[in-house]
């Protein structure tokens, strides 16, 4: 059985085998060139050392995002070329009645398909899945920027989660569906939707937020780094988002901050007084002075924060990547239970 599949599936392994042969050549390549150019000007920054930050970001910024993009886009395809026709093709062509006719029962034809064709499917995922890790920690130091959806989902481990989830969530498409293109259209249409969902409505609930006040006095009014993400290296708060809003006695400041490698998870926050009242008006933070970012100066003022602190990443990497092996577990198991119970 275990030949079998590998006949079936070889040709789509090759494939596998070669592209991840040609990526990694290509990221061992271009990453080497990334570390040199790191070394020599910000390992080693004795001057202007936000300018050579910044030069490195603006150098590997485009190929890192395409690079990333890689990595997400890997998990959805084997979920709709490996996943989806693994069974629908079976069923579709009828070649299923000719191994069950034979000494292989239902449970293990299932278990066999979904084992060997998985492992290799995660196997792949998790060598790129280091691979781009690898060529991107350069770039990541400078940036501190992991917990944003983009960069949390194409590095470390969640990849191989989100693999293993997509595998058997188009493995469980094709048996209810029984054929294959239909199948392989609601595999990608279930996994982009599951991608959207989590970073932003389930992942900020896995550990508990923190809270603090933060003196407006103490911000850093201007943040560095790419797309308005803190690139230094201190350990305190930047401002990322200043907007004055409404008029007259309504007027107010909302004030959005960030935290180098934090995961900062509340909406820009108003401007608050000792008393925990937020500043409005003529006699307010708005108006002050007429310019309302005087308020930045003003040590009674601050705004609440929740976030959560950069060295839970490690703790987020592992909850969601156990949550979708646990989505992957069930998936397999509803698809034996439907195979020996619905399947005819």
């Amino acid at each position: 059985m275990i030949w079998l599949t590998w006949r079936q599936y070889r040709v789509q392994s090759l494939v596998a085998i070669a592209a991840l042969a040609v990526a990694a050549m290509f990221l061992v390549v271009t990453g080497l060139q990334m570390r040199d150019l790191y070394d020599s000007t910000v390992a080693g920054c004795q001057g202007d050392c936000e300018r050579a930050r910044n030069a490195l970001v603006v150098e590997y910024r485009t190929l890192t995002y395409y690079v990333t993009s890689l990595l997400l886009a890997a998990p959805g395809v084997i979920g709709v070329f490996w996943g989806a026709p693994l069974i629908a093709r079976e069923l579709e062509t009828g070649t299923h009645r000719l191994v069950w006719n034979q000494s292989i029962t239902r449970g293990r034809w299932i278990l066999v398909k979904l084992g060997a064709v998985g492992l290799v499917a995660v196997a792949v995922t998790g060598a790129l899945s280091l691979l781009v890790t690898w060529w991107a920690s350069p770039i990541d130091r400078v940036n501190l920027d992991r917990f944003t959806p983009l960069m949390f989902s194409g590095r470390a481990i969640v990849p191989l989660g989100y693999a293993a989830f997509a595998f058997t969530l188009g493995a469980c498409a094709g048996l209810l569906i029984r054929r294959t293109v239909p199948a392989m259209a609601a595999t990608l249409v279930a996994f982009l939707a599951v991608q959207i969902l989590v970073p932003f409505a389930i992942r900020p609930h896995f550990v508990t937020p923190e809270r603090t006040d933060v003196a407006l006095s103490s911000l850093v009014l201007a943040p560095v780094g790419s797309n308005g993400e803190s690139g230094a290296p201190a350990d305190g708060w930047n401002v990322n988002h200043v907007q004055l809003k409404g008029y007259g006695d309504d007027a107010h400041l909302e004030v959005g901050v960030l935290r180098p490698g934090a995961w900062v998870v509340s909406d820009p926050g108003a401007v608050l007084d000792q008393s925990g009242r937020e500043v409005r008006g003529p006699r307010g933070c708005a108006e002050r002075d007429g310019d309302p970012f005087k308020c930045f100066t003003t040590s009674d003022l601050h705004t609440e924060v929740t976030y959560q602190p950069a060295d839970r990443y490690w703790t987020f990497q592992w909850v969601e990547t156990g949550i979708f092996l646990a989505l992957s577990g069930l998936l397999a198991g509803f698809c034996s239970w439907w195979l020996r119970r619905r399947t005819a």
